[in-house]
C-alpha cells in the first residue's frame, strides 16, 4: 500500500479494494463448496475435477508460501536496523534472521499443545501490527484539512488507464525530460509491478488454501455457509479497506510526485538526503546508459527531478509517512517498526502454518506429526537463507515485497479456475450446487475475477520470462487436459 501510493498516489485507491472483493468472492466460493461437501479440497479437487489442478493448486501454495516468507524477513530486518537501529551491519543481518527463524519455529511448534504464551505473543502481534494501522487512521485525520479530497473519492473509481500511461502528477515532468519514452517506460514499469503486486497481495493462493482447512478443523458445516461469507464480507474485506486505503492516502500525500530537495540542490540538503544519495545516482547512472541519443546527454532539471521521485524508499524513509501524527521522526520510526515488525512475524508464521497443512494433505500425514512439523519450517528455512543470500543486499529491503508478490500473481489463476470447476461439479456439490439465477449471476461475476487474476498474471509471465513462462503454462495446462480425458475414460469404463 506505501509503494501504490507513492508510485500512483490516489488514483490508485481503486485497485485494492477491488482485487479483494475478488479475492473475498472467491474464499466465499471454496468455503461453501468446502462446508456443503464436508470434503479437505485436496481430494476432491483430485477426485471430482482434475488430479494435475488438484496438485498444481497444493504445489503453487506451497511455493507461494516458501517464496513469500523472503520479503517477510527482508521488513523484520529492516524494521529492526532501520526503524529501531539497533543490530545494524552484515553481522546483525544475520542474528536478525536467526532470531526471526527461532521466534516462528518455537510459536509453531506450540499451537496444538495449549500454551497460554502463544495466545498471549497472538495478542502482542495483533496489538503491535493494530498501532501502526491506527496510526495511518491517525495520520489521514490530522491531514485532513489538507487533502484534496475530490481526489481520494475519484481514486475510487477504477482506472485502467495506468496500465497503459504513467499517473497525471508525472506527466508535466516527462514531457520536459531530455528521454521522455525512457522515463515513460521506466514509469509504467513500476506502476504495473505495483498493481499487480497489490493485487496479489490483497488474496494470495496460499490464503485460498489454509481458508478451507481452517474451517473444516473448526468443526463447521452446511450451517455455517451463510456465517463464512458474512465474516470473510465484514471481517476481512472491511478491516482491509479501510487499513489499505488510509496508508495509500498517507503514502501519497507524502511522497507521490515529491522529491528531496536536497538531491538537486546541495544548500537544501538533509538528514534525508544522505540516505536517499545512492539511489538517486543509480536512478541517473540508468538513465545514462539507455542507449540511443540520451546516452550522451547530459541529464536535464526535469531528468532529475523524475529520477528523485522514483528512488525504491527503504523502511526508513517510508516511516516518514507517519510524521504527520507524531511530529517527531524518532517517534515515527519508533511506531512504523513496531508495526511491520508485527506483520513480518506474524505472516512469517502463518506461512509456517499453512505449509504444515499443505504438506499433511501430499504426504497423507497426521497433523502435529514430525512431518508436519518439517513442513511447517520450510518457509522459515528459504525466507531466511533467500533472504540472506539472495536478497540481503538489495538497495531497499522493503521493496523485496513487490517482486515476490508478482510471482505470487502468476500463481493465483490456478485456484481460481480450480474453484470455478468446483462450484459447478454435480458429481461434487450434488443438491448444493447454486442454481438458476443465483448459478448464472455467481459464474459471472467468477469469469470476471479469474479473467482480472489471468490478466495480471499474464503479464507478469510475459514481462520476466517471456517465451520461457510461455512454455510453462502451455505444459501445465496440456497435463491438465490429458488428465481429463484420462479421467473421462476411466469414468466411461467403469
Amino acid at each position: 500500500s506505501l509503494y501504490v501510493g507513492v508510485i500512483g498516489g490516489n488514483q490508485m485507491l481503486w485497485l485494492q479494494p477491488l482485487m479483494m472483493i475478488f479475492g473475498v468472492l472467491m474464499l466465499s466460493v471454496i468455503g461453501y463448496v468446502t462446508l456443503s461437501t464436508g470434503e479437505k479440497p485436496f481430494r476432491a479437487i483430485n477426485k471430482h475435477i482434475n488430479p494435475v489442478l488438484g496438485w498444481g493448486w497444493l504445489i503453487a501454495a506451497m511455493l507461494a508460501n516458501l517464496v513469500w516468507a523472503m520479503p517477510q524477513f527482508s521488513l523484520g530486518t529492516a524494521a529492526i536496523q532501520q526503524n529501531f537501529g539497533i543490530l545494524e551491519g552484515d553481522s546483525g543481518k544475520y542474528i536478525c534472521a536467526l532470531l526471526l527463524f527461532v521466534i516462528g519455529v518455537v510459536v509453531v511448534w506450540s499451537y496444538d499443545s495449549g500454551n497460554n504464551g502463544v495466545k498471549i505473543f497472538e495478542i502482542i502481534l495483533k496489538v503491535m501490527v493494530a498501532i501502526v494501522v491506527l496510526s495511518f487512521f491517525g495520520v489521514v485525520i490530522v491531514m485532513a484539512g489538507e487533502l484534496k479530497w475530490g481526489e481520494i473519492f475519484a481514486g475510487f473509481i477504477p482506472n485502467l488507464s495506468l496500465i497503459t500511461e504513467p499517473a497525471a502528477k508525472y506527466q508535466a515532468f516527462i514531457a520536459d525530460s531530455s528521454n521522455p519514452e525512457y522515463w515513460k517506460g521506466v514509469i509504467l514499469e513500476s506502476q504495473r509491478d505495483r498493481m499487480v503486486a497489490a493485487a496479489a497481495t490483497a488474496v494470495g493462493i496460499n490464503m485460498t488454501f489454509l481458508l478451507p482447512y481452517s474451517m473444516l478443523r473448526k468443526g463447521w458445516g452446511r450451517e455455517h455457509r451463510g456465517l463464512a461469507s458474512f465474516d470473510l464480507s465484514l471481517g476481512l474485506f472491511l478491516p482491509f479497506f479501510l487499513a489499505t486505503t488510509c496508508v495509500v492516502i498517507a503514502s501519497a500525500h507524502q511522497f507521490h510526485g515529491d522529491f528531496n530537495k536536497g538531491l538537486l540542490d546541495p544548500s537544501l540538503a538533509n538528514e534525508a538526503t544522505k540516505d536517499l544519495e545512492g539511489a538517486f545516482n543509480k536512478n541517473l547512472d540508468a538513465f545514462k546508459a539507455s542507449g540511443g541519443e540520451a546516452a550522451s546527454i547530459e541529464p536535464n532539471e526535469a531528468d532529475k527531478k523524475i529520477a528523485a521521485m522514483l528512488i525504491k524508499r527503504d523502511a526508513f524513509q517510508l516511516a516518514d509517512s507517519l510524521e504527520e501524527l507524531t511530529g517527531k521522526k524518532a517517534l515515527s520510526q519508533t511506531v512504523f517498526g513496531i508495526g511491520v515488525l508485527g506483520m513480518a512475524i506474524s505472516t512469517i508464521i502463518i506461512l509456517m502454518l499453512i505449509n504444515g497443512f499443505a504438506v499433511t494433505e501430499m504426504l497423507g500425514a497426521e497433523i502435529g506429526g514430525m512431518k508436519h512439523k518439517i513442513g511447517s519450517i520450510l518457509p522459515g528455512i528459504t525466507g531466511a537463507l533467500g533472504f540472506l543470500f539472495l536478497w540481503g543486499d538489495a538497495d531497499a529491503k522493503f521493496w523485496l515485497a513487490v517482486p515476490t508478490s508478482v510471482f505470487g500473481m502468476v500463481l493465483l489463476p490456478i485456484a481460481y479456475i480450480t474453484f470455478f470447476l468446483m462450484i459447478n461439479s454435480r458429481s461434487l456439490m450434488g443438491d448444493a450446487m447454486p442454481q438458476g439465477n443465483k448459478r448464472i449471476v455467481l459464474n459471472i461475476a467468477m469469469l470476471v475475477a479469474l479473467a482480472a487474476a489471468t490478466v495480471g498474471a499474464g503479464w507478469s509471465v510475459w514481462s520476466k520470462v517471456q517465451w520461457v513462462g510461455v512454455a510453462a503454462v502451455g505444459v501445465f495446462f496440456l497435463a491438465a487436459v490429458v488428465a481429463h480425458f484420462l479421467r473421462s475414460g476411466r469414468s466411461t469404463e467403469n
